[in-house]
């Protein structure tokens, strides 16, 4: 009987033996003789071994030391937020048999999997008005890379322009993508004229600091130089707002996060991604399509993956190779859970909740509103102190605060306020902050 070190790394003895014949190494340790001597042995200082109930117990005390949302209020926005997830979603993208985050190649035994990233991508269609949606890129910040890049291949221009609202993070990785690209990123700003030569202008709605953009100004600027119009959205304003393709977006992009997925540390997330159907062979990422086989019986395909490095590497649209298909499929349920009322009724929930809060701290001492112009809700105040100071007093009080960007604003705070901060916790807020 051959023998295994372990059952998890099924090469027998032979296979060994084999393994380093082919390569010309004498043993195993002859492969590690690089690496000295001392650190290949290291020794670990670990506790004793605990039973499951008593590392349930460890784990319980540990965790209760972070601070978390279930037992204190939030208003801390910037590109991750607190929404309301219905319990359904959680239900659906926990069951097996979708429970992974890659797109699924083999239709015969996929049709499930298929037909749900088929509805998520109808519903981001209906959602933004836009003709085409992919089956989900890694996160918001990426989409408006990927976006960049695909509006420099369509114009065959290598210019980006990206406003000066837009998240500064995004503005980052929109940078790193472009590296050894032979592309340029400027930051602009709103009374900026744009040159023949920019491929693109990406503007956030609502932006960085949760305000409205005079979007229809942007939109005829990069007419005038023929250049793409890329939008970056909150999906949970197009509750109450003009969606990307009225006001004639080429490219639409958006963190999903908001749409059924909580904040987990960061992601995963999703990366929404439409397009208008002209520029569909040029957009990155999966699509899956409908058809009938043989029969004529309704089926689930993907329709478009060629653009793709592992297929056409010296020709590649884009690097990205897993879709973030369970997170799109929480997308899509949230959506259908919600449904066209539902979400109107949330995004007009953060906006009156929003203005109550702005209204109130804008009548405390020391605080005033940074930006006299519509928002939705997200809103920046100037503080009589830091900001930094003044979240230490609410994290103390169970409340987390806003964003710090004095650095961007002297005593600038960003604020957000969602469908799930009630009166009280506001009311607590404002209580707190005229109190320091």
């Amino acid at each position: 009987m051959n023998s295994m070190l372990s059952p998890y790394l099924p090469n027998t003895d032979a296979d060994r033996r084999a393994m380093l014949r082919e390569i010309g190494a004498t043993s195993v340790d002859e492969l590690f003789q690089d690496v000295p001597e001392k650190c290949r042995h290291t020794q670990f200082s670990l506790p004793a071994p605990l039973s499951e109930l008593e590392l349930r117990e460890e784990l319980r005390h540990l965790a209760e030391s972070n601070t978390n949302l279930e037992d204190y209020a939030c208003f801390l926005g910037a590109g991750s937020y607190r929404h309301f997830i219905p319990s359904v979603v959680d239900h659906i993208i926990g069951r097996s048999e979708f429970y992974t985050a890659y797109t699924p190649y083999q239709a015969e035994v996929s049709q499930g999997t298929l037909q749900s990233i088929y509805e998520y991508q109808s519903l981001v269609c209906q959602l933004t008005g836009m003709e085409v949606s992919n089956a989900g890129m890694y996160d918001g910040s990426t989409a408006a890379a990927e976006a960049a890049v695909m509006a420099c291949i369509i114009s065959k221009r290598d210019k980006v322009a990206v406003l000066n609202t837009v998240n500064p993070i995004y503005r980052e990785v929109i940078g790193t993508y472009v590296e050894g690209r032979d592309l340029a990123v400027e930051t602009i700003g709103p009374d900026a004229s744009l040159s023949a030569d920019y491929a693109c202008l990406i503007v956030q709605q609502p932006n960085f600091f949760g305000c409205l953009e005079k979007i229809e100004m942007y939109v005829q600027k990069v007419r005038d130089v023929g250049a793409l119009f890329i939008s970056i959205f909150d999906p949970i304003s197009l509750g109450m707002f003009r969606p990307p393709g009225d006001y004639g977006a080429d490219i639409a992009v958006a963190e999903g996060q908001p749409l059924g997925i909580p904040l987990c540390f960061g992601g995963p997330y999703l990366g929404v991604f439409a397009c208008r159907k002209e520029y569909v062979r040029y957009m990155p990422g999966r699509l899956v399509g409908k058809t009938v086989d043989v029969e004529g019986r309704p089926g689930y395909v993907m329709t478009m993956v060629t653009r793709e490095q592992y297929i056409r590497r010296e020709k590649a649209i884009s690097n990205i190779c897993t879709s973030e298909a369970l997170m799109a499929l929480a997308a899509g349920v949230y959506l259908a859970a919600v449904g066209k009322r539902g979400l109107r009724r949330v995004a007009e929930l953060c906006y009156h909740k929003a203005h109550y809060a702005a209204r109130a701290i804008s009548k405390l001492k020391g605080y005033s509103l940074v930006f006299e112009r519509p928002f939705f809700k997200e809103f920046v105040i100037n503080c009589p102190l830091a900001p930094s100071k003044i979240n230490e007093v609410l994290l103390h009080e169970r409340i987390i605060g806003g964003l710090d960007i004095s650095h961007m604003i002297d005593n600038g705070m960003l604020l957000c306020v969602t469908e799930v901060n009630t009166k009280e916790e506001i009311d607590r807020l404002v209580e707190i902050l005229a109190a320091s």
